[in-house]
């Protein structure tokens, strides 16, 4: 018998996508078409985003019945909705009868979810209610909306689109609720929500959320509470950040403190590559008050979440991939996701939540609340813009990343072992669906 030579998916052009994936270098930066090219965005929507579980939304932005909200993934649309028992559920934004896309508006509030074309009725639930007059024998039990995986972990709301979802979410959601647990996100309302529309590629704002070497110059307000020495050893703390270093280390004896009255868990978990689902968290000191992310410090809204005793208990952050970081404090949270639009824009949102009981105006104030984030996004997305654009000059070679810049490393290997994964899985460069 004759076996059929195994075939190499590679070809002799450098810029084949899948000799870049298989020869990337560690410790370098990615090359360029992995940033610009539509190749690589139709193998990131697919092998990335639509394979992974992400992060969609927090469940306080669907707090009723009936609310919804709307997210884009590539061709993709899907509806997160609470139903009538208020679970939440998600289904494909498509309607069962010729394909309309059912729900437009990126949120909302609805009985029933009604095609505007035809006026095919669905519950929440997802089932057919309605079809106006079919043909004998027709079965709307046949005809309910397609579910799309959903996972709500401690207020936090996860989907993915995956037939067969990565099975590690389980085991990521068992150790990573009890961190955010005590900040009790079922209680809390939305207080201000931005979207940030960032001129670069998905990656390069994820690259840039994942290392802080560029805070001290490029982020003053987010310096005033967030530490710079974010990432370094402290061997290799740099003598113009000692003074810095002393605070965070006088600033983490109190947090162990507070956080141990608060039987808060402080111990840092990192597992962002070798497996499916990767994610960070750990709680760690804020510089000034230590209570919040505001300009000095304190807390930004007059009402704590959950049973918590004080504001100063520092920052509980966490990093999931592909597509969210987030941002627990005492007195507020703070959500982040992006989606890809396309290989040279991504959707940037950032969502604040305080206390369900918490009045605007009275317990806290929108700008002071949102003041630092807004405005280290908006330097993040000018930054992020220059890198693309150096990105797609012929003259860019991938550079080393810093010391400090390890998660960054940690993304690159992550995102290269999905792509190697969904390539193994269905054949080069192939669609699973």
């Amino acid at each position: 018998m004759t076996l059929a030579p195994e075939v190499d998916p590679r070809t002799d052009n450098p810029d084949d996508p899948d000799r870049l994936i298989d020869e990337r270098r560690p410790g370098y930066c990615l090359d360029a078409p992995f940033y610009l090219s539509e190749e690589f965005f139709r193998r990131d929507i697919d092998a990335v985003f639509a394979s992974t579980w992400i992060f969609a939304a927090a469940a306080a932005e669907v707090p009723e019945p009936g609310d919804f909200v709307t997210i884009d993934i590539g061709n993709y649309s899907v509806i997160i909705i609470r139903d009538d028992d208020e679970n939440i559920r998600a289904h494909h934004n498509v309607c069962r009868h010729r394909g309309a896309r059912l729900l437009s508006e990126a949120n909302g509030s609805v009985g029933n979810i009604v095609c505007s074309y035809h006026q095919w009725t669905y519950s929440p639930e997802g089932d057919l209610m309605s079809a106006g007059v079919q043909a004998p024998g027709f079965d709307r039990t046949c005809f309910s909306l397609r579910s799309v995986n959903v996972r709500v972990v401690a207020g936090l709301v996860f989907i993915c689109l995956a037939q067969n979802p990565p099975e590690d979410f389980a085991e990521v959601a068992e150790r990573i609720a009890p961190y955010i647990e005590p900040h009790a996100l079922d209680k809390t309302k939305v207080a201000a929500q931005v979207d940030l529309i960032e001129h670069s590629n998905w990656k390069l704002v994820m690259e840039n959320n994942r290392e802080c070497y560029h805070c001290e110059a490029g982020h003053p307000e987010l310096t005033c509470t967030f530490f710079p020495t974010y990432g370094y050893a402290p061997e290799e703390i740099p003598k113009r950040l000692k003074p810095a270093y002393q605070r965070y280390l006088d600033a983490e004896e109190r947090l162990r403190v507070n956080s141990e009255r608060n039987n808060l868990p402080t111990q840092l978990i990192a597992e962002l590559s070798g497996r499916a689902t990767g994610f960070r968290i750990e709680r760690a000191a804020l510089d000034g008050k230590g209570e919040s992310y505001t300009m000095d410090g304190g807390a930004a809204s007059a009402k704590l979440l959950g049973d918590l005793d004080t504001p100063e208990l520092g920052r509980l952050s966490m990093h999931t991939q592909p597509n969210a970081w987030f941002h627990f404090m005492g007195d507020h949270a703070v959500t982040f996701s992006l989606v890809p639009l396309g290989p040279d824009r991504t959707l940037v949102r950032s969502t604040w939540l305080v206390h369900e009981d918490a009045v605007e105006g009275v317990d806290y104030d929108v700008e002071n609340l949102t003041t630092v984030w807004v405005k280290t996004n908006e330097q993040d997305a000018a930054l992020c813009a220059k890198a693309h654009r150096g990105i797609s000059s012929p003259a860019y070679v991938p550079g080393p990343y810093a010391p400090t810049e390890s998660d960054l490393e940690e993304f690159c290997t992550w995102y290269i072992e999905r792509l190697q994964a969904h390539r193994a899985q269905n054949g080069t460069g192939g669609q699973s669906r």
